[in-house]
């Protein structure tokens, strides 16, 4: 009877041990393009996922801004953004860590003007008014621009829009410039008349922003489920070893995914760097140094120690 009894809890606790990890889900984040829209188009991660007895769930965002703000309010656990919008998540106390990060893509984002502007040097801005996503990757790049003309962003007319609207604005002449990130300036490129201002290079060669993206999770998620975590990442790891080698492949997998055209898509695809690495000392030093700088124009209201976001094991 002993024994019976035994075997019998032993069974409940697997029964239970089973039903909890059927439970697990993750809940990710993602924006209209990159990397994460090709691994959702591909479905790979739902079946390696399924054998930890993990869901996945996605959630599309507007922009990084919007997608940190439903991180903050618990809607999703994992997500992707570019630099700035996790520097001001973490600003507004949304407890995120860092798990990778993509290459450089200085020129993925740009100040563009009509191709009939007035405006043909970073010094030409001053006075003007500058359509951007507050909070975005672009608000880094809006502010080492002006910076290298000698400028601070009270020096310019903020217009903050997202990108659909600021696309409007920009065409009927609303505003003067247009601070844009792929596949939206990609879409500009291929669809208007446009003057590129400055883009992360200068004209010199000097980079000044690198335009990373980064892919960050919850803390308490990532400590709770390091198996989903390193599952995850391994998945990306492979698409985006396999998207390198067929960017055709990617750009007809996105192109319907976006509600895009194929000529933008293409565009943007072919300046899309491939291949997730680990967060080190450099990169954090270098998100570092873009929130000080946004503390000291007060576009945040304290200092922050990116060490605190940083994660090892992944």
């Amino acid at each position: 009877m002993r024994l019976r009894r035994f075997f019998l809890a032993l069974a409940c606790l697997a029964a239970s041990a089973a039903a909890h990890a059927e439970d697990r889900t993750i809940r990710i984040g993602y924006q209209k393009y990159g990397t994460l829209v090709f691994e959702k188009a591909r479905g790979t991660l739902e079946k390696r996922l399924a054998r930890l007895h993990v869901h996945v769930t996605w959630t599309e965002f507007l922009g990084g801004p919007a997608l940190l703000e439903g991180m903050n309010a618990g809607s999703i656990d994992f997500g992707s953004a570019g630099d700035a919008p996790p520097i001001f998540g973490q600003a507004a106390g949304v407890p995120l860590v860092y798990v990778g990060v993509e290459a450089a893509a200085p020129h993925g984002e740009a100040v563009i003007v009509p191709d009939g502007s007035p405006i043909h040097s970073i010094a030409d801005l001053r006075g003007r008014k500058i359509a951007l996503n507050k909070g975005s990757n672009v608000h880094n790049l809006l502010v080492r621009v002006l910076a290298a003309g000698g400028m601070t962003p009270a020096d310019v007319t903020s217009v903050f829009l997202k990108p659909s609207d600021a696309r409007g604005a920009f065409e009927n002449g609303s505003v003067d410039a247009w601070v844009i990130w792929d596949p939206y300036y990609a879409a500009a490129q291929t669809a208007d008349k446009i003057r590129v201002i400055s883009d992360g290079v200068l004209a010199n060669g000097k980079v000044i922003d690198e335009n990373h993206q980064f892919f960050f999770a919850i803390r308490d998620f990532a400590a709770a489920n390091p198996d989903v975590m390193k599952a995850l990442l391994a998945d990306i790891k492979e698409n985006e070893a396999y998207g390198a080698r067929h960017r055709d492949e990617v750009v007809r997998l996105l192109a319907p995914a976006m509600g895009m055209d194929v000529a933008a898509v293409k565009t943007a695809v072919a300046r899309l760097p491939f291949g997730i690495q680990p967060i080190d000392d450099r990169i954090i030093a270098s998100q570092q140094d873009i929130a000080d700088v946004f503390v000291g124009l007060h576009l945040i209201p304290k200092k922050l120690d990116l060490r605190e976001t940083r994660v090892a094991g992944f």
